[in-house]
């Protein structure tokens, strides 16, 4: 146990379907952990701040420590979403207590990460997607404009592509198939149940089709497999603009990374290299050198 005086540091992973939070001392000794629910702050700024809250006590807590230690925290928030200025400009001035506090992109957070702090890129597979990479002092990114408009082989969208091709086998307009059935079970085999969920339905509840695509998949589902495929285009389409943006060691994370692995071309394996750390990791990282400053 720290000191009651001494410096904490807080990493926040906060993603479109949890938010994880990690609190440690300044020899990086993990004190602390806890996780809170869906933090895209695009999504919802209120709700994410919330889940921020939930996390960083439940960290403290397991740490024996309370809200009165919020004073000593110097804290980076890796937030989906935190590549919006407006957003990453409105948590940045939430007023959570902390003695300092950063906001940035779980992409950011997730590259220092993975390649403890040295360049290298990363390509998020999560409910969201994106490509993010460091070299000599400069980022970039490819992808992650958000579900509207982006994240190609996310589970969002692919799980939001499975659900559309479901409601096209139910009608009759294309093939249907065990996999499809499956999806419209979850609805009673209605079409407005469907719409009724969808008319609601935030990218968090689309993801949660997208292991059905590959469980489907590898037993033969002709539609899986169909759906398979495009996303896995994607992702080797992702990965190739990263090698043309200079990345020469790239990381696959995020929840479905494991999956998409297997599938990808032979000749994008002299690239992709195991994370050495993840995003929780790497916002530590980045809140050690936040108190520095």
């Amino acid at each position: 146990m720290p000191a009651q005086d001494s410096p904490l540091f807080l990493g926040i992973d906060g993603g479109g379907t949890n938010c994880r939070a990690r609190i440690s001392d300044a020899d990086g000794i993990t004190l602390g952990s806890g996780t809170g629910g869906p933090s895209n702050i695009t999504t919802d700024l209120d709700r994410a701040a919330q889940s921020i809250l939930t996390a960083t006590r439940a960290a403290l807590a397991e740490a024996g420590l309370t809200d009165a230690a919020f004073g000593r925290v110097h804290a980076v928030l890796g937030m989906a979403g935190g590549n919006s200025p407006r957003e990453a400009a409105a948590l940045t001035a939430w007023p959570f207590g902390f003695a300092a506090q950063m906001v940035t992109s779980d992409a950011e957070t997730a590259c220092v990460g993975a390649h403890d702090g040295q360049d290298g890129a990363i390509l998020i597979l999560g409910t969201g997607s994106q490509g993010y990479g460091r070299l000599d002092g400069e980022s970039y990114r490819v992808g992650g404009w958000g579900f509207a408009l982006s994240d190609g082989a996310s589970g969002a969208v692919v799980g939001h592509r499975a659900a559309r091709r479901a409601l096209l086998g139910f009608e009759g307009i294309k093939s249907a198939s065990p996999f499809t059935d499956a999806i419209m079970a979850r609805f009673d085999d209605s079409e407005t149940t469907m719409l009724a969920w969808a008319l609601k339905a935030i990218p968090r509840d689309w993801a949660e089709f997208a292991p059905m695509v590959f469980t489907y998949a590898e037993a033969g589902d002709p539609v899986a497999i169909e759906l398979r495929t495009e996303a896995v285009s994607e992702v080797e389409g992702l990965v190739s603009r990263l090698v043309s943006k200079g990345a020469a060691r790239i990381a696959l994370v995020g929840g479905l990374a494991a999956v998409y692995r297997p599938h990808l071309a032979a000749n994008l394996s002299s690239v992709l290299t195991e994370p050495l750390g993840n995003a929780l990791d790497g916002a530590l990282r980045m809140a050690r050198g936040l108190k520095r400053e």
